[in-house]
């Protein structure tokens, strides 16, 4: 039975979620705020982590850096906030998805399972990856887009499998170039736009979808859009 970790201040929220999940098969694990749940992390570690971004004692933003600094948990927010600034700056720190208020207890659920199979998904087969159109083959250093075999270069290829790895997380130039080119790389921030650049340019299908995303004034994310 997979565990749920709900972290919640309010009470109907927390017994709505709960009630939800645990129709649908799950153990659910609750706590009121960001202190109290990081307590109990130290104790267990749950299958995904609901946490709010509005948190008594300790909030959501916090609470999940603090979190990425020892667990891949994956972490799904929930925000009363609608604001882009919000959702991407959640994301940037390790959130796997978020989900605003009010929502539907049904669309919850949904996104929880979708987000637990693609962790299961990544653990079982990180090797290879797979996205609508799209197989990356780590071992094999191959990359199938839309049918069609791509040739990429090396640089290219790890940039791919960079962001590929970590869907729907922003990346700045900055943090890019550390993971992909190494601390010591003495070029600037350009080298990456570059490297985006030819990568959608060899991934672009005939319709309109991109695989790299860019979010102004932060950075890239991986993640297919129309």
């Amino acid at each position: 039975m997979e565990t749920i970790l709900v972290v919640e201040d309010e009470e109907p929220v927390r017994e709505l979620v709960s009630v939800y999940l645990r129709r649908e098969g799950f153990r659910v694990e609750t706590a009121e705020d960001g202190e109290k749940a990081l307590a109990m992390l130290r104790s267990f570690v749950p299958d995904l982590i609901l946490l709010d971004l509005m948190l008594p004692k300790l909030d959501g933003w916090t609470v999940c850096k603090e979190i990425r600094k020892n667990l891949t948990v994956p972490i799904i927010m929930l925000t009363a906030r609608g604001e882009e600034f919000d959702r991407v700056f959640g994301l940037e720190l390790g959130a796997d998805d978020y989900i605003t208020k009010p929502f539907s207890p049904r669309e919850m659920v949904a996104r929880v399972k979708a987000v637990l199979r693609r962790a299961k998904l990544a653990g079982s087969q990180n090797d290879v990856l797979c996205y609508p159109g799209l197989l990356i083959d780590r071992n094999a250093c191959r990359v199938e887009a839309w049918g069609q075999e791509i040739q990429l270069t090396p640089k290219e290829f790890d940039l791919l499998w960079f962001l590929a790895s970590h869907p729907q997380r922003v990346y700045s130039r900055e943090q890019i170039l550390e993971q992909v080119w190494g601390y010591e790389y003495p070029g600037d921030s350009r080298t990456v736009d570059t490297h985006i650049k030819k990568l959608r340019e060899k991934l672009k299908n005939p319709g309109s979808k991109n695989y790299i995303v860019t979010v102004w004034g932060k950075g890239y994310r991986f993640g297919v859009t129309e």
